[in-house]
């Protein structure tokens, strides 16, 4: 797998990150427009220069995706994670 990044932000196919989702692509596609899917994108400091980090959330799980300068994924880690607290 391989995530494209520019100017613009970070692309990665659907039908990559599909299976890793539990999804088809196409839902990968309506659940980022619906705001089902959210995404973060960190650039890396310091030792880790050079590389970023993608992390998509899901239906309460997180896949975060670690990769060099070229786009090529060095790790992947995906983990449930607790909704955050409903604020009032």
């Amino acid at each position: 797998m391989k995530i494209e990044i520019d100017e613009g932000g970070v692309t990665v196919a659907a039908d990559e990150i599909a299976p890793l989702l539990g999804l088809a692509p196409a839902e990968v596609r309506a659940k980022m427009r619906s705001g089902e899917i959210t995404t973060m994108h960190e650039q890396g400091t310091g030792d880790d220069a050079g590389r970023f980090r993608v992390t998509f959330f899901y239906a309460g799980q997180r896949l975060r995706l670690t990769c060099a300068a070229d786009g090529t994924v060095l790790s992947r880690v995906q983990n449930p994670v607790k909704p955050p607290p409903v604020r009032k």
